[in-house]
């Protein structure tokens, strides 16, 4: 891929708009329906995966029956329900809560702290950060900072920091990504297929702020030679270093029993050209002779 080093044009001040996710549904049988259309199951083919009645599905969606603690599990078992939204329908189902959600400093996930800890520091000097379900950082190495914390609004780093917001806003990252276009269309096909998993109203209400912020002309084709899409997307950044060129890959806890970890992601960068390898290190290099 061929590029340039000139500064791009940074875009009009565009303000960051503030959204309520919208309300969820309350009843079970609300929820159990919702659930079982985003899977895109009738009541018969949902009735076959839990080897129940379609009356008995019809019964709860309706509410004319209450489900029990294991009928509740083992549907959400059957429709691949996040844990968070297990909890949800245990609750909606008159049930206690099965799956603990604590945050990330909390002394019972100190394992899996200093896990993500590690990852994080022996990635260096590639930039790597941590994630919840929401594309918010919870924690950083070195490298990741110094390029995301560069040239971008005071505003988008305030706490929680949120990636997809400080790449594609016109006073983020935005200006500086020389394939806007491209990485703005892998960035909003991972958050539908989000949504399409989770049904999160609050990645609901991110996507629609991220589709009010300007897009780029289009001026090259949506998949770059060499490119296999939803395989390998490259993150081409003007930094003060020169054009970087970047891939990543996500890291997810395999077993996860708490809310938290099932949510956690860890993404990771790496070099994509042997001058981007050059600039992270000397970027290292720099930060270790400045402490």
């Amino acid at each position: 891929m061929t590029s340039t080093n000139s500064a791009p044009h940074r875009p009009p001040r565009h303000p960051l708009p503030h959204r309520v996710a919208p309300a969820g549904p309350a009843s079970f049988g609300d929820h159990l329906r919702t659930w079982r259309q985003q899977r895109h199951l009738s009541q018969l083919e949902l009735a076959d995966e839990a080897d129940i009645s379609t009356r008995h599905v019809s019964f709860m969606e309706t509410g004319r029956t209450n489900p029990s603690r294991d009928m509740v599990l083992r549907l959400c078992e059957r429709l691949a329900i996040p844990l968070r939204e297990r909890n949800a329908l245990l609750v909606a189902a008159g049930y206690a809560p099965m799956y603990r959600e604590r945050a990330l400093d909390d002394p019972a996930l100190a394992a899996a702290r200093q896990a993500v800890e590690l990852v994080l520091k022996g990635h260096e000097p590639c930039p790597a950060i941590a994630l919840d379900r929401c594309w918010n950082v919870v924690a950083t190495n070195r490298a990741a900072l110094a390029l995301l914390s560069a040239h971008v609004s005071p505003e988008l780093l305030a706490p929680p920091i949120n990636v997809f917001r400080l790449s594609l806003h016109p006073q983020g990252l935005a200006p500086r990504i020389a394939n806007l276009a491209q990485w703005r269309a892998h960035l909003f096909e991972r958050l539908r297929q989000q949504i399409q998993a989770t049904a999160d109203p609050t990645l609901i209400a991110l996507q629609a702020e991220l589709q009010e912020y300007p897009a780029p002309e289009e001026t090259t084709p949506l998949v770059l030679a060499g490119e296999m899409l939803g395989v390998v997307m490259p993150f081409c950044f003007e930094s003060v270093h020169g054009m970087l060129s970047l891939i990543s890959t996500t890291t997810i806890f395999g077993t996860p029993v708490d809310v938290t970890l099932q949510e956690l992601a860890v993404e990771s960068f790496f070099p994509a050209d042997d001058f981007t390898a050059h600039a992270l290190r000397e970027l290292a290099r720099q930060q270790n002779a400045g402490d």
